[in-house]
């Protein structure tokens, strides 16, 4: 379908677009010219700022999904010319003959181009994305996480993926805000949640592969500087995230100048090392060599690097950091191998929930999810007091900064009243949501207002100007019943299930 035919509605969006900027630019020049002394100037232009910010996103989604269009005809047109019977040398040449023009004509690299026509390609396989990216509804930079993640599934896998996102009659839709509410990263997450559940290779499977693939890698940077990246199971990564955030916050006071970014990488390099001092003196200076050998000392039994150090270190032990993690009942208890949910981090393999479970009890929270309808049920609690527990419930819901926008996720976010103790505000988890400090300070100096939140729902939000932005709701579905369960016989399960929780 070309822009001479499907294309033409996109065009008819563009020019729509282009007329509301020339309507807004217009309001804009007669305030400007002292017109309208009946409103307030400033604000007013303010909010045809704001107003145009909005109309030009849309003319940018519109006009991408006319360029991904005309890049997948491109390519399409180059095919239709060769005979049906043409050898592949010859289709090859012709693709990259017309992928090297695209380059050409948008002064970008071949690789950059081959990727961007793939993307176009998929992008416009899909119909329901195609049509929300020409309406303007969401940007490139969304439809580019659809085309990155229905990478590798079946047709049918990558519609059904779409159409839980984008279609209204699918079942059991995506709630919450829209996808082009979210911020692409955002978006990225819930997409990627949704493939791991339903990819057609097991996530148990697909994890062991990149359990063997895991690695260290060490990059050298500009200005004496380097970078050191890990690829670990999901569960290591995220423990030694929040212990090495815990440990920086700890540190934080008066007397210490380094920043929260800086205080992390001190406190991994001196656990790292070895070299005998505290997080709280290193302080990113560089390691001599011989630091790093253990300063020239004999192997022992007491040293790193004796064969009873080598083999203590080389076992990784079971994350011992605040873990939230929630586990469909019937996984934990190896019934069916649903994957679980870690926060943080997304859907992880019923195998690593259960292992967490057995051997990290004290150090995290267990969350029992309902197979009725994917809610939570209980949260487990071995040392931490009912407040602690509800600020804890408070993250499982929220999974994050509820601002919009904001990714913060850190386990020190603020949990703050919605609606003011003072004001007549509860404790209570309908009352309350999680913030990160900087849009706490915010909340409190600005008239951004928060909706209520349910026990299972994080709060939309109020701009000062009016605009409403829909809460980033979890994407729960209901947990996979075991296997040969007859619908008669689920009550029977729940209630099983009930006394189970009762223990």
């Amino acid at each position: 379908m070309g822009i001479s035919s499907g294309g033409g509605v996109v065009l008819e969006g563009v020019h729509a677009s282009v007329a509301a900027l020339d309507a807004l630019a217009a309001e804009d020049n007669f305030l400007a010219a002292g017109v309208g002394a009946d409103v307030d100037v400033l604000q007013r232009r303010y909010e045809l700022r704001l107003e145009r910010l909005e109309v030009v996103k849309r003319l940018e989604a519109q006009l991408a999904a006319v360029k991904a269009r005309d890049a997948a005809e491109c390519v399409g047109f180059q095919h239709a010319m060769l005979a049906p019977d043409a050898p592949v040398h010859e289709r090859t040449y012709v693709e990259m003959s017309a992928v090297e023009e695209i380059a050409g004509v948008l002064t970008i690299s071949s690789g950059a181009a081959g990727a961007f026509v793939e993307q176009s390609r998929q992008v416009c396989s899909l119909p329901p994305l195609m049509d929300a990216l020409s309406a303007g509804a969401l940007s490139w930079q969304h439809a580019k996480v659809v085309a990155d993640e229905t990478e590798g599934l079946t047709p049918d896998s990558a519609a059904a993926l779409v159409a839980h996102f984008f279609s209204p009659d699918a079942p059991n839709p995506a709630r919450g805000a829209a996808p082009g509410q979210l911020v692409p990263s955002r978006f990225r997450v819930r997409v990627r949640g949704w493939r791991e559940r339903h990819h057609p290779e097991s996530l148990q499977k697909r994890h062991a592969k990149g359990v063997a693939d895991r690695r260290m890698e060490y990059t050298p940077d500009r200005d004496g500087m380097a970078w050191i990246s890990l690829r670990l199971p999901g569960d290591t990564a995220c423990a030694i995230w929040n212990r090495t955030t815990a440990t920086a916050r700890g540190l934080q006071g008066p007397n210490e100048p380094r920043t929260l970014t800086q205080l992390r990488p001190d406190i991994a390099a001196s656990l790292l090392l070895g070299t005998g001092t505290t997080a709280g003196q290193a302080n990113g200076s560089t390691a001599t060599a011989d630091t790093a050998a253990g300063s020239g000392s004999a192997p022992g039994a007491g040293s790193p690097t004796g064969s009873a150090g080598l083999t203590q270190i080389g076992k990784v032990p079971t994350p011992r950091a605040d873990v939230l993690v929630m586990v469909p009942v019937f996984s934990l208890l190896s019934v069916t191998d649903e994957p679980a949910e870690l926060d943080g981090l997304g859907p992880i393999p019923a195998s690593m929930a259960r292992k967490l479970v057995a051997d990290g009890a004290e150090s995290f929270y267990r969350v029992l999810v309902d197979p009725r309808d994917g809610a939570p049920l209980e949260i487990g609690r071995t040392r931490y007091r009912l407040t602690e527990t509800i600020k804890q419930w408070i993250r499982m819901r929220d999974g994050k900064c509820t601002f919009p926008g904001c990714s913060n996720r850190t386990p020190d976010n603020d949990t703050d009243h919605l609606t003011a103790w003072e004001h007549g505000g509860r404790t209570d988890v309908r009352n309350l949501g999680q913030l990160c400090p900087k849009h706490h300070r915010l909340k409190h100096a600005r008239p951004w207002i928060p909706d209520p939140a349910t026990r299972n729902e994080p709060p939309g939000w109020t701009s000062p100007t009016g605009r409403h932005y829909n809460p980033e709701h979890p994407d729960p579905e209901p947990t996979h019943w075991p296997p040969g369960t007859l619908p008669g016989q689920r009550s029977i399960l729940e209630e099983a299930l009930i006394e189970l929780l009762a223990m």
